[in-house]
Formats: structure tokens, sequence, C-alpha cells
């Protein structure tokens, strides 16, 4: 029988009262999921997580960061990881962060590592069911990509091509493959790939496992981004989706999951909580 969780959020936005809500049965020695973040997002989009989502497995969440915050720290029990990276969201940040994110997973030696970003919504359970259809021991490089072809990368003597798992849906690694890939991550040599290559934090690490690991990506259409018409998911689906989001899409529109809007838009502006108790059946 699920553990049950009965729990009371003290905040102006989110949740007012009891509810009841499953505990994902997880722990470290099988999955831990990483969430990349900033400063800037600590009191808007990791509030949404924490609100929600986080408290389904408070014990296998953490948060790589750029600034140090007592209270997020306190509020995660100790699971906000601190990096020596520059703060704010461009090339040199995220890659330092993802570097910082892939020694965690490195230290932790789970069967299973996941990555998402700070504007995920994570189903866990459904995150855990499908990571033990495959084998921990074996090389796995598991998410969604959002191009249409592979990624092309010319140099001065060669030209490769390769697929890579988008950063913004969520991806995970087996421990066999972590454990390959450990040679390239440690002493910021993922930074330094990064670097090398002049290309964003997913990409990179696409390069590395696809192409110079020669692991291919196996791709799990239940992740997803803000770089998909978000609305356009089927209502009655998305209880067996992994990951959710929102954002702005090409159009510039607002890009957010369709369903039922349980809270004020100033107070749930990705709909997470709503999100969350549309799956969770109360709120």
């Amino acid at each position: 029988m699920i553990p049950v969780l009965l729990f009371l959020v003290f905040s102006q936005v989110g949740f007012s009262r009891y509810v009841e809500e499953p505990l994902v049965p997880v722990t470290v020695n099988t999955l831990v999921i990483g969430v990349k973040t900033t400063e800037k997002y600590h009191n808007t989009r990791v509030k949404d997580i924490l609100d929600t989502w986080f408290k389904l497995a408070p014990n296998i969440v953490y948060f790589v960061t750029d600034t140090e915050d007592a209270l997020l720290n306190r509020t995660t029990r100790n699971k906000a990881i601190l990096s020596d990276c520059v703060h704010g969201h461009n090339r040199e940040g995220l890659c330092c962060k993802m570097n910082a994110e892939l020694e965690l997973f490195m230290s932790l030696k789970a069967k299973w590592a996941c990555h998402f970003d700070d504007d995920n919504y994570v189903h866990v359970a459904q995150l855990l069911r499908t990571v033990q259809k495959y084998d921990w021991t074996r090389d796995w490089y598991i998410g969604k990509p959002s191009t249409v072809g592979p990624v092309v990368l010319e140099t001065s003597d060669s030209k490769v091509d390769f697929w890579f798992a988008t950063g913004g849906a969520g991806f995970c690694l087996s421990r066999s493959l972590l454990t390959k890939m450990n040679s390239y991550i440690r002493n910021g040599g993922f930074e330094l790939l990064c670097e090398l290559l002049k290309l964003p934090d997913d990409i990179t690490l696409g390069y590395l496992i696809t192409y110079l690991l020669n692991v291919n990506l196996t791709v799990v259409p239940k992740f997803h981004s803000h770089l998909e018409m978000l609305h356009d998911l089927r209502q009655d689906e998305l209880h067996k989706q992994i990951s959710l989001s929102a954002g702005s899409y090409v159009t510039g529109e607002k890009n957010v999951v369709n369903v039922p809007e349980l809270f004020d838009a100033t107070d749930d502006p990705q709909r997470f909580r709503s999100i969350h108790c549309f799956i969770y059946g109360s709120c």
C-alpha cells in the first residue's frame, strides 16, 4: 500500500487546506532528480515546484543553483546545491550548472539520474515507472529531441551528426552510462567541452553521449517542454505524461497545459498547481 502524506501548506499561494497525496515509494538508491535553477526563480518557479510535485518525493529531488539561499536549503532539507557558477541564463552558467548536476549524480550513485528544468512539472510516479522498464546496468540515455533532425556539427576536418534530448523536457541517465561519462565530467570537464564546442549544455551532452560514447538516444514521447504546443495535450492523457512545462512558443503567445484554472493566474502562472490538482483529483 502506498503511504499517504497528510500535509498543510502554510502559504498565501497554492494549497491552503489539508489534502491527501500519495508519496512515491522511491529512494535515492533507485532514482535521483536534479533541477537546474537560478536565483531569479527561487521565489517563483522553484516555489511552484515545492508547492506541487516536490512533495511527492522530497527525498530524491535536488536543486542546483548559483546563489546561497538558506530558506530554500532548509525547505528542501539541505537539497539546494550551491554551484560555483555565474548567475543568469547564459551558456556559460548553464553548462557550469549542468557539470555540477552531473557531478552530483555521480556522487549519489543512484540507479537512475534524471534532469529537469525549473519550468517543468514532473509526474514522479510515471517517471519511476518508465525508468524501471530499463536495465540500469546497461547504458541508457532517455529523453525526447526537440529538433526535426539530428544536429550537424562541422569542424575544420570532420562533420558529425547526432541527436540530443532537449533539457527543457528532461532526460534520464542510467548509472552504467554515468560511470562511463565520469572522465568527461570530473574537474569541470563537461564545462570545458561546452566551451570547446560553443554549444548549449543539452546539445553538448548529446554530443558526449551519442557521438563520443556511441550510446543512442532512446526517445520517450512523454517528456514535454515549452517548445511544444502544450495546450494541445489531451486532458485524459495528462496522467500518463512524465513532464509538462509552461512558457512562450514561437508565436509569443502564452503556452500552458489546458486544465481547469483553479487558481488566479498571478498565483499560478505556469498552472502547475492546477495541473497537480487535476492529476490527483483534489487540492
